[in-house]
């Protein structure tokens, strides 16, 4: 399997950082930037990924089943996770998960038709200071509310 010059370079670069016996310390980032690039972690890319860092498929397996940000199914352009862990569930997390269900048309998981949305409930984002919170990709939104909501919405239709 190949990838882009600049996921190629990213990918060697990355080997090299880790003595001989400990590539499995690059296996999440690896999966991650190749996520990024491919939209899933599917068979191809845990086999590849699995001969790169000298592992076997299933201790790739293991941990693309265990990190939640690894998906075996291509996520929207928008993937909007939004958490209800303790902290933000005390703020208004279960009114927003609700509220961004109803808006997106979707459920845990789905995917809008077009391509565009995606929703997923999370455990935890790790922004407990500012909940509840909402993560869109890389971004985070803070003290986030319905009407809020429907902002970043309709930024990112515009997007």
């Amino acid at each position: 399997m190949t990838f882009s010059a600049e996921l190629e370079a990213r990918l060697a670069d990355m080997v090299k950082r880790y003595p001989p016996g400990h590539l499995r310390g690059a296996l999440v980032p690896m999966l991650l930037y190749i996520q990024d690039e491919v939209g899933a972690i599917t068979e191809d890319v845990v086999q590849e990924v699995a001969t790169r860092l000298q592992l076997t498929p299933l201790q790739v397996e293991e941990v693309v089943g265990y990190y939640s940000m690894l998906r075996r199914q291509p996520a929207g352009r928008h993937h909007v996770q939004v958490c209800t862990n303790i902290s933000c569930l005390l703020r208004g997390g279960e009114k927003v998960w609700d509220h961004a269900r109803r808006q997106l048309n979707l459920q845990h998981k789905e995917t809008s038709p077009d391509g565009q949305f995606s929703l997923e409930e999370v455990e935890c984002i790790g922004a407990c200071s500012w909940a509840p919170a909402v993560q869109v990709g890389y971004d985070y939104y803070h003290e986030m509310s319905p009407e809020k909501f429907d902002e970043l919405v309709e930024k990112l239709k515009n997007q």
